[in-house]
């Protein structure tokens, strides 16, 4: 059953014209692909580059590259592919290996990347909202719709990386809403981040719906119209 906390804004169901959702850790679970893709990419790493293999073997130094790359390359911030590419680079460098591996690397772990495992509401709540609503997805992460098995639902799809910039600026959600012919007081963006999600879909005009799949205080001002514990909740309190 869908919920809001007492002083939330109550959701205008009926000014709801389209739903732009967030994909990572809405619709799937995140670090699970991210560390099984990890696992894939050592693999590879074993065979074309042992010696870069042999240097990440310590639990989380893949990690700590690529946030170092985060902020040595913050023109990069909006783009997790080249940062993720640029970390595997440095990891060659570092290993005296060949450092135009990296591109082979990177598309190995983004193919296994874009095998995500759904949360058992998503494709029912996908099919539901589809059929009452054009979707569109936004994104910070890398995540292709049609590479993960959920395009067919969408309308559009905006990642940070294509886009130029992302959550939480209101830029993305702009445009996701003009995609659909709407503005943005006639959408309601559905994620899990507070921040980028909730606060920023706020700040662009939309209405908010926060998915929180556990236990987490609400920690900023503006607040969502909406809380919804799965996806399910989600369509129960747009059945209106």
């Amino acid at each position: 059953m869908a919920f809001a906390t007492p002083d939330s804004l109550a959701l205008d169901v009926k000014r709801i014209a389209a739903i732009s959702l967030d994909l990572d850790d809405t619709l799937w679970p995140i670090w699970p692909t991210i560390e099984r893709a990890e696992r894939v990419l050592y693999e590879w790493l074993l065979r074309e580059a042992p010696k870069t293999a042999s240097l990440l073997i310590t639990p989380g130094v893949l990690r700590e590259l690529r946030e170092a790359t985060e902020k040595e390359r913050s023109d990069l911030a909006h783009d997790l592919s080249a940062l993720r590419r640029e970390s595997i680079r440095t990891a060659l460098k570092r290993a005296h290996e060949d450092p135009a591996l990296a591109d082979p690397a990177f598309e190995v772990f983004f193919a296994e990347r874009q095998r995500v495992t759904l949360y058992d509401d998503a494709l029912p709540a996908l099919r539901w909202l589809s059929e009452r609503y054009p979707l569109v997805a936004i994104s910070n992460g890398n995540a292709d719709v049609h590479l993960a098995g959920v395009g067919r639902w969408f309308r559009a799809a905006f990642s940070a990386r294509e886009f130029g910039s992302g959550k939480p600026h209101s830029a993305i959600f702009r445009a996701a809403a003009a995609s659909v012919g709407l503005a943005p007081e006639d959408v309601l963006h559905v994620g899990d981040d507070a921040a980028l999600d909730v606060v920023g879909a706020l700040g662009a005009g939309m209405q908010a719906a926060w998915l929180v799949r556990d236990e987490r205080p609400w920690e900023h001002g503006a607040r969502p119209q909406l809380i919804v514990p799965d996806l399910h909740a989600l369509c129960g309190a747009l059945d209106t």
